[in-house]
């Protein structure tokens, strides 16, 4: 199952996660070389546009451990690839004692086309496997290469990412084929919106609640850091470009409870310096000071399990460890350095005799 949040064409969508690409480096034939030994292949940007390619392959795209989109010194659209070990030995062997020829990028895609025929009276829907090869690049060796490369000759940056995000996910044993597809539209997408954002406000407001109750005007301190927070979270996610989902609006709710950890620890510290007569400038210090360890001990073991959730979990697990991580991590800024600041802008320097705590 693939979920894809966020996706508006649903089409290409589906035309990427079907497609199964590899690649072929080889050298560009020699002129005399026998027919036999050859093959002649169009250019996938230019298809009038033709190359005579060795039937030897120099390596595949199994041997590509990793391709990412970017950009030449030019601002041309390109594909990095880097190479395992034998790949790059591989490669190189190639490369050294041909220098000054052209080696070719082939792209080699399988589709599978579908065509719905009548057998028995019954409609069937048969699977037609076809295999598209092209060249993408065709370039002079001008020295020895190793285990990274870079493809040029692309139209936009569109294909650029779409080729690297391909080679990424290697060579399927099987084709795929679509069994069931479903939309949500947005209408039902604006329901689970609403019904995200009510269960945040409820959590939000039984935290500030216990907040004001339990530690009154540091409640106040407490729950402004807590707005700040949630503004912080909100923020990096949009500049993360992230897809709200329901794990991730969990996330958030687990994050309004939690962010207020290091306020509770904070302020229990200064309840017993006070109780031990500590002066109140005194207390708020040693409450801030001490209860530092607690808190990074306590949210770096969360974080950890937001980590490891991130690194074996599945998309939806994955939103939700992308919010709780953040989270943590705002929540320790504004629990920490927002609440000791708003303290010192209103009570630091001032002789005290009580405090509302």
């Amino acid at each position: 199952m693939v979920e894809l949040p966020g996706v508006q064409d649903t089409a290409e969508a589906k035309r990427i996660v079907g497609a199964t690409a590899n690649l072929e480096f080889r050298l560009e034939a020699r002129p005399d070389a026998p027919a036999s030994e050859t093959e002649t292949f169009p250019f996938r940007n230019n298809p009038q546009r033709t190359a005579t390619l060795s039937r030897d392959v120099i390596i595949t795209g199994d041997r590509v451990s990793s391709a990412s989109q970017g950009f030449d010194q030019n601002g041309r659209p390109q594909v990095n690839i880097n190479l395992d070990g034998t790949g790059g030995s591989l490669m190189n062997q190639a490369t050294r004692t041909n220098i000054g020829r052209s080696m070719a990028v082939l792209y080699i895609e399988h589709k599978t086309d579908t065509r719905t025929v009548m057998k028995d009276g019954k409609p069937v829907v048969e699977h037609i496997p076809s295999t598209e090869r092209s060249i993408i690049s065709l370039a002079t060796i001008q020295s020895a290469l190793s285990n990274r490369f870079r493809i040029t000759g692309l139209d936009s940056p569109t294909e650029a990412r779409e080729l690297a995000l391909l080679l990424r996910s290697g060579s399927l044993a099987a084709p795929i084929y679509f069994v069931q597809e479903s939309t949500i539209g947005p209408s039902l997408g604006a329901q689970n919106i609403q019904r995200g954002i009510f269960s945040v406000i409820v959590g939000g407001l039984l935290v500030v609640a216990f907040m004001l109750i339990r530690y009154k005007a540091f409640g106040v301190i407490a729950n402004a850091a807590l707005a700040v927070n949630l503004t912080l979270l909100i923020a990096i996610m949009s500049l993360l470009g992230a897809t709200l989902t329901l794990p991730g609006i969990a996330g958030i709710v687990l994050t309004l409870g939690m962010a207020v950890d290091a306020n509770v620890l904070i302020y229990e510290r200064i309840r017993e310096e006070l109780r031990r007569k500590t002066p109140a400038q005194q207390a708020i210090h040693a409450g801030y000071g001490r209860a530092f360890t607690s808190i990074v001990d306590a949210n770096l073991t969360t974080l950890l399990v937001a980590v490891v959730l991130f690194s074996i979990g599945t998309g939806p697990v994955k939103g939700f460890a992308v919010t709780l991580s953040i989270g943590i991590l705002t929540s320790m800024f504004t629990g920490i350095m927002v609440s000791r600041a708003l303290v010192n802008l209103s009570i630091g320097g001032k002789p005290l005799k009580k405090l509302w705590i």
